[in-house]
């Protein structure tokens, strides 16, 4: 098994001064919680890029290829802007790839296509755009990245006077494409699926803390949330993957989900086409190891219903899983 994430092994925001070291803190806690998951598991040995071994910038592709090629399956844990995480899923190949195609991965990096493919499919989604904002717009809309992860260049604009202030922070933060957005209110939630031949099994949707500085950086989430809400987001994020090509492994859902009981005000935002950072704290309830359900769905077992402990976790973008009350 050969777990490789992108932004340690390339030793990228390793110094805690480093605008992307929340990002390095990220992916290393993913990194550690799955290895660790897969070294349980009976007659699995596990290879990855060690943080004293990474190499600083761009990744040794021979030395990749050669995990990869070496291994049963490769995990690939990688943003999905820039084309990096599409990029490795195709060194990688279809054979052994513990994750979506890279097609899979292009149409759900590309949130502007993947807005109209799942309108086109009766999906929820808000209005999305490329147009820049005006001083005209009917306010408040989002303003993001095109490819975008991790909430880099994502704003919330209220009024006119924040379309001035968010265009002088993307030219000197990120000047990428970018995509405005209907913006939808309500809870922000996510919902991880193991996708394999036999199907898309969710696991229990996890509410998303979200910063309230119209930025929307990711601060972590607790799980579970009430049933109630948890059906409602189930259902709306299981019709977001059915439609989408692709998908093995696991893959991530975020929703907003609204104020009408009925759900008939949730939205789908976007599709994680890879392991999230609410693996950290779906494993501290899993009573069955999440990794070897990974490995199984994507074999193409029927996975049976998973087993939870009770209890209630918070868990932080660090890795860290605290009892929540």
């Amino acid at each position: 098994m050969f777990v490789f994430e992108y932004l340690t092994a390339a030793s990228i925001g390793r110094d805690p001064a480093d605008p992307l070291h929340g990002m390095y803190r990220e992916g290393q806690a993913m990194r550690d919680a799955v290895v660790a998951d897969f070294a349980r598991l009976p007659g699995v040995e596990v290879f990855t890029y060690p943080d004293e071994a990474a190499q600083v910038g761009d990744v040794d592709s021979i030395g990749f290829r050669r995990l990869a090629t070496a291994s049963d399956w490769t995990l690939v844990i990688a943003p999905e802007s820039d084309g990096i995480l599409g990029r490795f899923a195709r060194r990688v190949g279809r054979a052994g790839l513990l994750g979506p195609t890279a097609e899979a991965v292009g149409l759900t990096a590309a949130k502007l296509a993947l807005a109209g493919h799942w309108r086109a499919n009766g999906v929820r989604t808000p209005a999305t755009t490329d147009r820049r904002p005006t001083r005209c717009e009917a306010f408040p809309v989002v303003w993001k990245p095109r490819d975008g992860a991790g909430s880099t260049a994502t704003f919330l604009l209220r009024d006119a006077l924040d379309v001035a202030r968010a265009e002088a922070a993307v030219a000197a933060e990120q000047p990428v494409p970018m995509i405005l957005q209907e913006y939808i209110p309500g809870r922000p939630a996510s919902v991880a699926f193991l996708c394999g031949p036999a199907g898309h099994f969710p696991l229990i949707p996890a509410s998303q803390l979200l910063s309230d500085d119209g930025r929307f950086k990711y601060l972590g989430g607790e799980l579970p949330i009430p049933p109630e809400l948890a059906e409602r987001a189930v259902a709306l994020a299981s019709r977001a993957v059915a439609c989408v090509p692709g998908l093995l492994g696991y893959v991530g859902v975020d929703l907003v989900l609204g104020d009408a009981p009925d759900g008939s005000r949730d939205y789908a935002i976007e599709i994680n086409p890879r392991l999230t950072t609410s693996y950290v704290g779906l494993r501290a309830l899993a009573d069955v190891n999440l990794a070897g359900a990974m490995l199984a769905a994507a074999a193409g077992e029927t996975l049976p219903p998973l087993r939870w402990k009770p209890g209630r976790v918070r868990f932080a973008p660090d890795g860290t899983v605290t009892p929540a009350g």
